[in-house]
Parts: structure tokens; sequence; C-alpha cells
């Protein structure tokens, strides 16, 4: 028996050996069209409702789509109601084209041109099925007999535009279904003979839409077709030539990019992907890949929250978590070094002053579209020494000294191990505040005096408190030295803390205003030869660093 794999049939590749679109870039947005109201809903388990789909309508004006196919208000009484609201209620801005999508059929034809009465722009997308694999098992026919439905449907649809008495700007849009699948020099003919029953010239072009409906070879082959398409129709200039990408391989949009590549002018595709089976090619990830590229998409993407929001309570889909630029974690960072990449580039840009946004592993601001730094740096048991500091910096304003990371980390780690689970923020600032801020205090200072003195035209401070050991009766302090620290350091000398070596020290503020707090990092080596923190918080700065000492001391011996 043969291997299941061999039951499929390779697709054939297009010969066009001096191809150009390699070697082009996109510069520039192309035409939009929002297909979510027609092929996006009709793929929904429970298609929207009048009032949805009115919502997401008017989403999609705000965003700043100039095309919308609204529906396919010959199918059915309630896809008729849908466009008649739009139109009688004024839903639509004078500067929307609303596109309607109808079989090449007669009776559904006249029934399409009725529903759009009355509204300003309408495009009349009419459309049959051209495939070879749809022509052998689906239609039974031949090439001619789909050409010939294909031209009957462009002569009538021509002749009720000559015949429209209202002010509506009427244009056409025809669709070889399945083009992917139909041979190129089938493609042009039959578009060829479209073009020439509607009339079309270089003032009215006709939309040439030439649909991947089914996803079936890889993106530089669907490529290949609209070049060879392009360069074989005849009347080039009379037509803008349009796509619709699917997704059944998942490089919709990839296929939607080299299509523009390769001279297309127009996309049709939905918000998210939504469609049949995988889905349409996903606008907001093609506009957003432009917008990283310098490229202004034309559509306004600024607030995807809100979108999502939209998206999923309108269809009931759920995006998932990895979907590009809107999902979840797509702007999380859980590995150590992406975590340090991103903690450096934050500070780089802060030191820099740079207009330009160079982050690592982060291939657009978050807040370009709506989003928020926050969830950035996300940490597990896989989190490296960075990516707990970066969160301690951005959401809680301690800026820990490098030097203090892996001991921090280690700690972080063994909670998230302890848990099973990531920490969110506050669950890892209470690892911090326990293990420092409130670690139990063998030693403790009940009293303290730090001050200068000047003798012989020198400078020496001064300390004297009373520390209790363990609770017990207090012990009295005194120490001189030429800063608070060493002046603390001699104090305790003489009550037998003479062990401890100082190694480092940092402070910065971490409030503004008349509550503002110093924080200090103190580091010591123990007499085992490691090293430990300390943290001292105190409004006085130098009380700060004497109660990092202790701090560093007490957690030494706990």
């Amino acid at each position: 028996m043969k291997p299941s794999f061999e039951k499929y049939i390779p697709f054939n590749q297009i010969d066009i050996p001096d191809r150009t679109w390699p070697n082009k870039t996109i510069t520039k947005a192309p035409i939009w069209c929002s297909v979510d109201l027609r092929d996006g809903n009709q793929a929904l388990v429970d298609p929207m409702n009048l009032e949805e789909k009115l919502e997401f309508f008017h989403a999609l004006c705000d965003m700043g789509f100039k095309e919308i196919e609204i529906g396919f208000p010959s199918a059915s009484e309630t896809e008729y109601e849908i466009c008649r609201e739009l139109i009688e209620k004024n839903h639509i801005p004078d500067d929307v084209t609303i596109q309607v999508l109808v079989q090449a059929r007669e009776h559904l034809i006249r029934k399409t041109f009725d529903a759009v009465k009355g509204a300003k722009n309408v495009i009349i997308h009419f459309y049959n099925s051209t495939s070879t694999l749809q022509r052998k098992v689906v239609f039974k026919t031949d090439m001619a007999g789909v050409t010939d439905i294909a031209v009957k449907g462009a002569k009538l649809i021509k002749q009720l535009t000559d015949e429209y008495s209202g002010d509506t700007n009427i244009r056409f849009e025809y669709s070889p279904e399945s083009f992917s699948g139909t041979e190129m020099d089938n493609a042009v003919d039959i578009c060829n003979k479209v073009m020439e029953a509607l009339g079309s010239d270089k003032e009215n072009p006709v939309i040439l839409n030439l649909p991947n409906t089914v996803e079936m070879c890889t993106p530089n082959t669907y490529a290949d077709q609209i070049e060879y398409f392009i360069r074989h129709l005849k009347n080039r200039e009379a037509a803008i030539i349009s796509v619709h990408p699917h997704n059944d391989r998942g490089c919709g949009v990839a296929a939607g990019e080299l299509s523009l590549l390769a001279g297309a002018e127009r996309v049709e595709g939905t918000l998210f992907g939504n469609g049949e089976r995988t889905g349409n090619m996903d606008i907001v990830t093609m506009g957003l890949n432009m917008f990283t590229q310098g490229v202004d998409p034309k559509l306004d993407f600024s607030n995807l929250p809100k979108l999502r929001e939209i998206y999923e309570r309108c269809t009931n889909m759920k995006i998932d978590p990895r979907q590009p630029y809107i999902g979840e974690l797509v702007f999380t960072a859980f590995s150590g070094s992406h975590q340090d990449a991103i903690n450096k580039g934050m500070q780089y840009m802060k030191e820099s002053g740079t207009d330009m946004w160079e982050i690592p592993y982060l291939p657009i601001d978050p807040a370009d579209v709506g989003r928020e730094y926050e969830p950035i740096i996300r940490i597990n048991s896989q989190s490296g020494k960075g990516g707990a500091a970066f969160v301690m910096s951005n959401n809680f304003g301690y800026d820990l000294p490098k030097r203090m990371h892996p001991e921090f980390s280690k700690l972080v780690q063994k909670k998230c191990e302890e848990l099973g689970r990531e920490l969110i923020p506050k669950e890892l600032f209470d690892v911090f505040v326990k293990n420092y801020l409130e670690h139990k205090q063998k030693y403790s200072l009940t009293s303290r005096k730090i001050y200068e003195e000047s003798e012989n035209g020198k400078d020496y401070v001064h300390f004297k408190g009373k520390m209790t050991i363990d609770g017990g009766d207090s012990v009295i302090l005194r120490g001189v030295g030429n800063g608070p620290i060493d002046a603390f350091f001699n104090a305790i000398k003489a009550v037998g803390l003479d062990k401890y070596e100082f190694i480092s020290y940092s402070q910065h503020a971490i409030s503004q205003g008349s509550d503002s707090k110093a924080v200090s990092y103190i580091e010591l080596k123990m007499p085992n030869g490691k090293n430990i923190f300390g943290i001292g918080v105190d409004s006085n700065v130098n009380v700060a660093s004497v109660l990092g000492v202790l701090n560093a001391i007490n957690r030494a011996e706990a």
C-alpha cells in the first residue's frame, strides 16, 4: 500500500523565468476591502445579527476602510434587510463604498440591484467558479461553459447599470472564483471576455479579483500567477487587480504581500483572519507588517484592544494568544535572554533619546497599537536574571543593581517552582518584600543618630545608636568613619559583627515630592566567602544605607 502522502497531486508551477516581483519592495498601502461582514460572517457558527453587523460596520469605517463588502443580499431575506438598513438609515459615510456579492445568475443579479437602490457608491461583485477541479467534479462542464456564464452575467449587469435611474455610482468587480486552481491562460481569457462585456476602460476600470480561494501552493507561486495574469491581460489599464488570499496553508499574509510585489493593487481580507476553514488573509497583520517597515497602511490600528473586544463579542470567536500584534502573549518574554535584551533596549532608548524604535525581540512599539508595556516581561521558572529586575524597575520603581540580579532571580525562580506557574508582578514584588524589606531581624536598631564633625581639617561621620539582638537587651553602638557606612561598620565591630566585608553600594529615590524616600542596596561578603545583598529604605539616605547593611547581615544569619 502506498504511503498516504502519495495520493496528493503536486501543484503545477508557473513558467515565468523572468519574473520581476522578487526584486520589488512594498512602498505603499493597497486599496483595502474588508469582507468581514460577508466572507467572515458566513463562516461563523452563529452569524452576526443586525445590531452586531451595524456595530462592526461602523468600526470598519472608523478604521479607515473605504470599501466594505456588506453581504450577499440576494442569498436570504436577512442579508437583504441588512443591506436596506444600512442604506435607508444613512449608516454609510459618503466616502465609503459598499460592496455586494452575487453569483453570475440572472435572478440573483436582479435582486441585488433592487437591494442597493439609494446607495451612493456600490460595487457589484459577481463571480463564478473557474477551477479545473470544480469544472470536473461540480459543474461537469468545460471552460467554454463557465466562460459563457460569466459573460452573460457581465452583460446583464452592464444592461441593468445602463438602465439604472438612481444617482448611485455603480462599479463592477468580477472574481474567477478558485483563480489559483485555474489554468492561467483560461483565467486570463475569461477575464478578457468579462471586461469586453462590461465595456471596461481606463476611466471605468473593472476590479478583477483573483482569489486564492483554496490556498494550494506556496506564496511565491501565487505571486507568479498574479504576474503572469497581469502580463497577459489585454487591456491592463482598464482593470484594478485585486487579490483575495485564504489561509489553508497558513500563508495567507505572505501570499497577500507577495501578490502586491507582483502587481496587485487591492487586497480583500478580514480582521484577525476570520473566514472559511482556516480563514482569510488577516488585514491587521498585513497592515501592521507594513507599519513596522515605515509604510503607512492607511488604516487605524491604534486601538487594537478595542477592535479585539468588538470582534470577539460580535463574532463569538476567540483570538489565539500568539496571534500577531493582538494576541495576549505576543509582547511577552519568558526567556531570560529575551528579557535581558528587552531590558537593555529600554535602557538604551531612554539614555540615547533616539526617536527610532530599537528594542530587541519587539518588532513594534506596543503603544502604537494600544497595548501596554506591563505584559512584556512575565516571570516563570525559565526566566532569566534580567526579567525580574525589569519588572521591579518598570512596575515598582526599584532599580536593582546588576550584581544583585542573580541573587534575586534565584528567589523568584524558587517561588515559581513552588507554585508551579508564572508569577504576576504583585507576587514577584511580594517575594522582594518578604526576602528583603520584611526579613526577620536578628539585629534591630532601636535608635540611631548620624552626624558629621570636622577636626584638624578632616571630616568625620559619627554613628550613635542602640541595637537589640534576638529581642534581648539593648546594646549601645558608637563608631566613627569617613562616611555613614564606615562609621556604622566600626560601631557594630565593637559588638562582635566584625566578619563582614563591604563590597558595593548603590542608591536611588523611589518616590517624589514631600514623601520621597531613598533605597540603598548594600553588598557584603559573608564569613563563608559568598556575597549577599541587603536593602534599606528611609527618607534619610544615610539611614537607608545603614539599614541596608543591617538587612544584609540579618539575611546572612537567618
